[in-house]
């Protein structure tokens, strides 16, 4: 009882000093010289780590190459991989990049530079930036899902949920807190010859603009550009109290000597009414002009050419074709490109989507082909889908699942070249201990011991304070960090914890985790003879421990521990025929054990679990397969997803079964991954051996 009488207190001590910072919060007027003076030491701090070698690393889930099923039954080879990487960093090749994660985390990586992938630090190798961040305080950040019979929608996960709180707790300053860092990270990453666009509206913009003036110079500012997104305004009342906003803003600054190619846009019909002649010559059309400081030698020049018109009276006019003509150079008031309709053709169902016409223009600006252009906001994918479309080369990152997964089935819809599709090696940023919004909770990796019923060890014992045990037994408990990836390498340190700790006399250990690495599953298969045994922390934990505090869920025991979500495919059959092999591979059924594993709602988790019961494959988004995998890197050389509809035509499903024709091999690893509707990710491994067969049957 003396732990828990311990963690109540660190509860109550936690909560007084969040309703005392709040209760002193500044202006920001008064808050923007820490703003600034933190954000500089943020960024210093995160350079210095950088030049010293501790640096952050990224694992590749995927490299893929897109080949979508077409048919249920795909035929024909798959490219052969020899090496993990012979695509990338062995041949010395560019591969473009999707990266799942803290966009800041993720920059750090960039700058360090990826030695397992052959890519060298992007410090000033950055061509063209545009981010688009969230500006809406208020937005809830759900996503919809729609499943068979039902739809449902899923909060944010624990790691998305604290990026918004610490974007979002103390309103614009906290948002201004989160861009600073940021912005002095790609000020790193931008070439000398490089811009940034950053897209904003009312609710930050000019905040925004202040900032930027501050990281990349006053004198450095291109343009404040008008993006008018809408034509007209519906649905409004008599109770507006404003005008209606129609226009977002997109603020360009440049590093030193930006590259910026003109654009024109059409002119407009009145204009085009001016130019009502022609001579039937094929110049085209033409209108007629005053002809003004021009030499007798370049007007007989002219004359030759038939460009000169001489009137009734004698006088000679110029002949200004329309053809000689790009069209009106652009401004920076952009009213011609909507934002996304539910019915365009384009449109991904993603919420904050931006139109393709807009990033294609920013883009034509300023870069050209071959150029490297980042967006550290994916979103959608819109920058890197249309970046791929102009020649150029491409990095997106975002820290939300849902739009990882929208971005690579976009890619992969688009046929784009092979990518890699990476997340950051490990978490090592402990948001949640300066985090106001979750202070109140105390200290969390003891509170959930606490929930699941193991006891602190004591300082002696051990100071690693995410370790306890179950009294009376031999199980070790390790509580892994709502900031933080569990993965292989968090197995491997939770059974060599169970061999060394204290004597090592430990039976069986435990690990609880938040958010699980694409290879989890692996890593669980590798140590299963280790008695090690991984468990989904409720998503919702935060907001129950700050609704009913810990005494109330100890009390009515109403936190409960999951397993893992799997997979499970039919056996593997392999047939040989002529120089190569056929696979038939299938999937048999997906068991995701409890809603509770998920952020919803408990109307939606009622919904869930009826699919669960009833069409469990239905939840899955997306499965791959690397049909000759190597056991380090998973080559993704078929994928299907529930919107690709060329297949099935029904939305709602995958298929679930299709055959491979791959080079002839007597045995081979084939690995099977599968990600459902949540982000969460399972994989099947098999090794199977080719059998020959006579098919002439």
């Amino acid at each position: 009882m003396a732990e828990r009488r311990y963690l109540q207190e660190l509860l109550f001590i936690g909560s007084t000093h969040y309703k005392k910072y709040n209760a002193m919060a500044k202006s920001l007027i008064e808050e923007l010289p820490r703003i600034v003076s933190d954000g500089r030491r943020e960024a210093a701090q995160i350079l210095e780590r950088l030049s010293s070698g501790a640096q952050i690393g990224l694992q590749t889930n995927e490299l893929v190459l897109p080949s979508k099923d077409t048919s249920g039954l795909f035929r024909g080879f798959t490219p052969q991989i020899p090496n993990a990487f012979n695509m990338a960093g062995g041949k010395g090749e560019w591969m473009n990049r999707l990266i799942y994660g803290d966009n800041l985390l993720a920059m750090q990586a960039l700058l360090a530079g990826d030695a397992q992938t052959g890519l060298p630090s992007l410090r000033g190798k950055v061509d063209l930036i545009y981010i688009d961040p969230p500006f809406d305080s208020k937005a809830d950040y759900r996503t919809k899902i729609s499943l068979p019979g039902t739809d449902i929608e899923q909060k944010p996960t624990v790691l998305e949920q604290f990026a918004y709180a610490d974007t979002w707790e103390e309103g614009t300053v906290s948002y201004l807190k989160m861009i600073y860092p940021r912005l002095m990270m790609m000020r790193e990453l931008l070439s000398e010859k490089g811009s940034i666009y950053v897209h904003i509206d009312w609710h930050v913009g000019h905040y925004v603009k202040v900032i930027m003036d501050e990281i990349f110079g006053k004198d450095n500012f291109i343009n404040d550009i008008v993006w008018k997104r809408s034509n007209g305004v519906t649905g409004i009342s008599g109770g507006m109290k404003n005008f209606a906003r129609l226009q977002d803003n997109i603020i360009c600054y440049r590093k030193k000597q930006p590259y910026f190619n003109v654009i024109y846009s059409p002119y407009s019909s009145s204009t085009l009414r001016m130019y009502k002649n022609n001579d039937n010559d094929g110049r085209g059309p033409y209108r007629l002009q005053i002809l003004r400081n021009y030499s007798e030698t370049s007007i007989q020049e002219m004359i030759n050419n038939n460009r000169i018109y001489t009137d009734s009276n004698g006088k000679r006019h110029l002949k200004q074709y329309l053809s000689d003509k790009e069209g009106v150079v652009m401004s920076d008031i952009w009213d011609d490109i909507h934002q996304v309709q539910a019915s365009s053709k384009e449109n991904t169902g993603y919420a904050t989507q931006k139109p393709e016409a807009l990033l294609e223009r920013i883009i034509k600006a300023s870069s050209n082909e071959g150029d490297l252009v980042c967006d550290f906001f994916g979103g959608s994918g819109t920058t890197a889908a249309v970046a791929e479309r102009l020649g150029r080369r491409w990095i997106t990152c975002d820290i939300g699942k849902p739009a990882s997964l929208v971005m690579r089935k976009r890619f992969i819809d688009q046929e784009v070249k092979p990518f890699l599709y990476q997340s950051i090696g490990d978490y090592q940023k402990e948001a949640f201990r300066n985090n106001k919004r979750y202070k109140h909770v105390g200290d969390l990796s003891q509170v959930v011991l606490g929930l699941y019923g193991a006891l602190p060890f004591t300082p002696e014992q051990t100071n690693d304070r995410s370790f306890g045990y179950i009294k009376g037994t031999r199980t070790l408990v390790m509580a892994d960090s709502p900031n933080r990836l569990t993965t292989a390498a968090t197995i491997r340190k939770a059974v060599e914890a169970k061999a060394s700790l204290l004597g090592g006399d430990w039976e069986r250990v435990v690990v609880l985790g938040w958010n699980f690495a694409f290879d989890i599953s692996a890593a669980i298969q590798k140590y299963q003879d280790s008695k090690v045994e991984v468990l989904v922390i409720p998503p919702d934990l935060l907001d129950k421990l700050a609704k009913k505090g810990f005494k109330k869920l100890i009390d009515d025991r109403s936190v409960r521990f999951s397993s893992l979500q799997y997979l499970v495919a039919k056996p593997i059959v392999t047939t040989r025929q002529g120089e190569g092999d056929e696979l038939d591979i299938e999937l048999e059924n997906y068991v995701l054990l409890s809603p509770d594993n998920i952020p919803l709602d408990e109307k939606d988790k009622a919904s869930l679990q009826k699919v669960m019961n009833d069409d469990p494959l239905s939840l899955i988004e997306y499965w791959s397969i690397d049909p000759d995998y190597d056991g380090t890197t998973f080559r993704s050389t078929w994928q299907d997803y529930r919107e690709n509809t060329g297949n099935d035509n029904d939305p709602l499903h995958c298929v679930y079964k299709t055959r491979l024709r791959v080079p002839h091999k007597e045995t081979r690893q084939v690995c099977i991954k599968a990600v459902d509707v949540f982000g969460f990710e399972s994989q099947v491994i098999e090794t199977v051996t080719s059998i020959t067969t006579d098919l002439s049957d």
